[in-house]
């Protein structure tokens, strides 16, 4: 498909064909980041976050792919690693969501989801930030834990 066009997004909370996953409806435009779709991916299974006791770069909060890309690189983080080898529809640009991206998620699809799931952001050296879809807690979690890992990826809004 030519990067001049690009199919309507179907309803949020469907299937958007072709591009990987639930259309999530639109991320706001925050700190510098034009605002674009989200696509939410299957469930992987459960996965611990990694490197416990260890300060990451991961502490965006907003910017999933950053925070994915810098924890990949450092190695040892089985959830973010989980979510970039993610390919669905022939897409291979998934991400470990930020916690603004499962906040966003939940706003969205409030309702249609549940359990708790990791996002890339850590919160400090022994936990990162979590989202419990059931009722939109935010909360944090120990790095040694197995939680959901549900991949994202971004299209820009053309």
């Amino acid at each position: 498909m030519s990067s001049q066009q690009q199919p309507s997004p179907p309803a949020i909370g469907e299937i958007w064909p072709g591009q990987g996953g639930i259309y999530a409806g639109i991320m706001p435009a925050r700190n510098g980041q034009e605002a674009y779709h989200l696509i939410l991916g299957e469930d992987l299974g459960r996965f611990e976050w990694g490197q416990y006791d260890d300060e990451s770069p991961a502490t965006n909060l907003i910017d999933g792919w950053a925070n994915t890309t810098a924890l990949v690189e450092r190695g040892g983080h089985p959830a973010a690693e989980a979510a970039a080898l993610h390919i669905a529809d022939g897409h291979a640009d998934f991400c470990l969501p930020a916690a603004a991206q499962l906040y966003e998620i939940w706003l969205n699809l409030n309702g249609k989801l549940e359990d708790w799931v990791w996002s890339s952001s850590q919160r400090s050296a022994d936990t990162a930030f979590i989202m419990g879809f059931a009722d939109g807690t935010q909360d944090d979690s120990a790095k040694y834990n197995e939680l959901r890992v549900r991949p994202v990826r971004r299209l820009p809004i053309q």
